[in-house]
């Protein structure tokens, strides 16, 4: 029982002892690429970089224990952290005690709203966030990320605004760059690119850290007007309960509400895609109960929202990771080094964590997606564009709202306005297809076969109705009609009503209509609004053929 809740034991009990090598090679090595990126994200977050490594503790463990992913990497990732600062840095002015406090409030909304959606089973919801959505979101998204750290790259103040802004005032300013700054950025970048290119397991981001901080320390380049991270407290994070008022948590409701969409879709998604490789299966109400626990104790030692992130969780299966036991020891070694080495942060140059930020996000805008879905259905490539568009231009709520709405549009108007066709029949083959498709197909005499590719519901019966009207009329000898119902799943009341007028209407014109392949759950519901005594055998034909033979 305590397996299905705590899917850790799970994985405890039957631990082996030849994992151990593999998960305690991938906690180090993602421990190494989560202190610098926890504390970038957190600098992204407009919150001070040890948020970041209060991140990586608490909330990783808790998932390990909960979640039902082995090697989902969790902690602070760039979407979240851009989201944390649009939604809190409305409300109050960024690295202030006020704006850390409605973030670690925002932490325990978010995880409540995890984990009531796990709990009451309501993972299916995130369908609503398309693939195309997604991805055009999060192009976008990640276009804002990384300009956002221009301002550190170049080491010249840029007011937060949107894109156009923000290059507009880098290239007003472009002749204030600091130099040193600029050199220690894109030499970061080159790196990064580097061996992300060549030596992917490498741990990067630990070589830019180390030399960066080295090379301010030893030539005194904060003297030269190289911003660095500063003093990070040593010690671990105390308990403490986030201040809550309902005002704050009306305000930040929107915006905890899309950090626990966007945040689960991408967890869920890396989760998802290592399972399958690793033949187990994700549970994604499970999934939501770790995420939605992690953020909600997390907040208790001032951890501000974490998910899944897709560099790290890539890097730690292919590091080895077989458990959650690698999440626990990454967790461990965060934990460390807060207690005895963030001394050695301090000359951390803040041009280092923006390259880290920069290179991790740019690689997830994607143009080969956008090119793939316009080629295999304009609808969804437009549906990301429009999404695209709306995100840069608009804000990141803005975007994803803008994105959801035209992917619910398209479905709307998609089950509006079906596909209809008449049939035909193919005796070589024996089967009964579209007549504009096979022209040969043959047709009968004074019978129109009309097949309907979609549930009958209010709002597509009157387009049915109008097309079905059509082809009867552009059939001047028809005396008979047979609708192909195996594509119809679901009729309700409204198309009940109307297709009896219909009928009623046609068999006074001497029309006969008689319906094949109609499904079980379809024909309970006709046979209660009295069908079966008013049409008898005409709506119980198994197949068109069936009815063909029967009619003829």
């Amino acid at each position: 029982m305590l397996k299905k809740f705590i899917p850790a034991f799970g994985w405890l009990k039957n631990y082996q002892k030849q994992d151990l090598k593999g998960d305690f090679s991938a906690g180090l090595i993602v421990a190494i690429m989560l202190i610098p990126q926890g504390m970038a994200y957190a600098m992204l977050a407009g919150l001070p970089p040890v948020i970041g490594l209060y991140a990586s503790t608490i909330p990783l463990i808790i998932y390990a224990l909960f979640g039902s992913s082995r090697q989902l990497a969790v902690g602070p990732v760039a979407m979240v952290s851009l989201l944390v600062f649009t939604g809190v840095s409305a409300l109050a002015d960024p690295g202030t005690e006020e704006f850390v406090s409605l973030a670690l409030l925002l932490a325990l909304m978010v995880g409540v709203i995890q984990l009531a959606m796990g709990l009451f089973r309501l993972g299916f919801l995130v369908n609503f966030l398309s693939h195309a959505v997604i991805s055009g979101f999060t192009s976008g998204a990640a276009l804002i990320i990384g300009l956002s750290q221009l301002k550190h790259l170049l080491g010249i103040d840029i007011p937060r605004g949107s894109v156009f802004l923000t290059l507009s005032e880098a290239a007003k300013n472009i002749t204030d760059t600091n130099v040193l700054t600029l050199l220690i950025g894109i030499t970061s970048i080159a790196i990064l690119l580097f061996f992300k290119m060549k030596m992917k397991k490498f741990p990067a981001p630990l070589v830019v850290v180390v030399g960066g901080t080295l090379l301010v320390s030893f030539l005194n380049l904060k003297d030269q007007g190289v911003k660095i991270v500063g003093e990070v407290p040593m010690g671990l994070p105390q308990f403490s309960l986030p201040a809550m008022s309902l005002e704050a948590i009306m305000a930040l409701l929107p915006i905890a509400l899309t950090i626990s969409f966007v945040g689960f879709m991408e967890s869920i998604a890396v989760a998802k895609a290592i399972a399958s490789k690793e033949k187990y299966k994700v549970n994604s109400n499970q999934e939501l109960n770790g995420l939605g626990l992690a953020n909600i104790i997390g907040s208790f030692f001032s951890a501000y929202p974490v998910t899944g992130g897709f560099s790290r969780s890539a890097v730690n299966y292919q590091a080895g990771a077989r458990t959650g036991l690698a999440t626990i020891i990454t967790a461990v070694i965060v934990i460390i080094s807060l207690m005895f080495f963030t001394p050695l942060f301090y000359y951390l140059p803040k041009a280092v964590l923006a390259a880290i930020i920069m290179v991790a996000v740019f690689g997830l805008i994607d143009v080969k997606e956008a090119i793939h879905l316009f080629k295999v259905k304009k609808a969804d490539g437009w549906t990301l564009l429009i999404t695209f568009i709306a995100t840069l231009t608009l804000g990141i709520e803005q975007g994803i709202l803008v994105g959801v709405a035209v992917s619910l549009l398209l479905f709307i108007w998609r089950s509006a306005y079906p596909h209809t066709a008449e049939l035909g029949y193919l005796e070589k083959e024996n089967v009964y297809k579209n007549i504009k498709n096979y022209p040969h197909a043959k047709t009968y005499e004074g019978i129109l076969i009309y097949r309907l590719d979609a549930s009958l519901y209010f709002a597509n019966m009157a387009f049915f109705e109008e097309k079905l009207r059509t082809a009867i009329n552009e059939k001047k000898s028809v005396k008979k009609v047979l609708l192909d119902f195996t594509a119809v799943n679901s009729i309700d009341a409204v198309a009940i009503h109307e297709l009896e007028e219909l009928v009623h209407q046609y068999e006074d014109a001497g029309i006969e209509f008689f319906i094949a392949g109609m499904k079980r759950p379809v024909h309970e519901v006709v046979e209660r609004a009295g069908w079966t005594k008013k049409y008898g055998d005409k709506i119980s034909f198994i197949s068109v053929k069936q009815a063909i033979e029967a009619i003829r």
